[in-house]
């Protein structure tokens, strides 16, 4: 009696142990996200920049992009580590102009002065300032700022000063109100734009 005892004691342990050890090897919940593939600088976007990965359930961060969510072309306005989980506020598109405040556009705007524009970072606060084009070398041109403190979202992203269409300057893309979107667009078809940094820069 004693030995049949023990034999379904120990069958009984037995049991348990493989349950404990079935539980400790499944593996947890996990979601699959995009994340950057390399070190990205910001810019367009194609399929070879990003990369599957799994994170368990509770830390995948709000927004973030799945496997089938198209990335071809799209802007990433600000450089990503390897690794780092893409979401939809870290690309160029409504979601991103929304979270500078409501009521915002994205205005783009082509900066005469590439090498200034290529000082920009993401969330820079700017002045943008209109020049009409110079008739004569010893006066100087007169000037307006067409948009005072708005938010850079994209800085450019191509290092020429001539892009593929031909044009010059740098194209920055800024969080504007309808009202400094209509200016900046007007003061673009004849002067040359410029630009004033704020301070504070983190």
């Amino acid at each position: 009696m004693v030995n049949r005892r023990r034999r379904l004691l120990a069958a009984a342990l037995a049991a348990m142990a493989m349950t404990c050890l079935g539980l400790a090897v499944r593996p947890a919940a996990a979601t699959e996200v995009l994340a950057a593939a390399r070190d990205l600088p910001g810019g367009a976007l194609s399929p070879a920049d990003v990369t599957v990965i799994r994170l368990p359930e509770g830390t995948v961060p709000d927004g973030a992009l799945p496997p089938a969510a198209p990335v071809d072309g799209r802007v990433l306005t600000s450089p990503a580590r390897r690794g780092e989980p893409l979401t939809d506020v870290r690309l160029l598109g409504p979601s991103l102009v929304d979270a500078y405040g409501p009521g915002l556009l994205a205005a783009p705007v082509r900066i005469t002065d590439a090498s200034s524009a290529h000082l920009l970072r993401s969330g820079d606060v700017i002045d943008v300032i209109a020049a009409a084009p110079k008739w004569d070398d010893a006066v100087a041109p007169p000037t307006a700022t067409v948009a005072r403190a708005v938010t850079v979202i994209a800085p450019p992203t191509a290092t020429r000063a001539t892009d593929a269409m031909g044009d010059t300057g740098a194209l920055v893309v800024l969080a504007a109100t309808p009202d400094q979107a209509t200016r900046l667009a007007q003061a673009a078809t004849g002067s040359r734009l410029s630009i004033a940094i704020h301070g504070h820069r983190q």
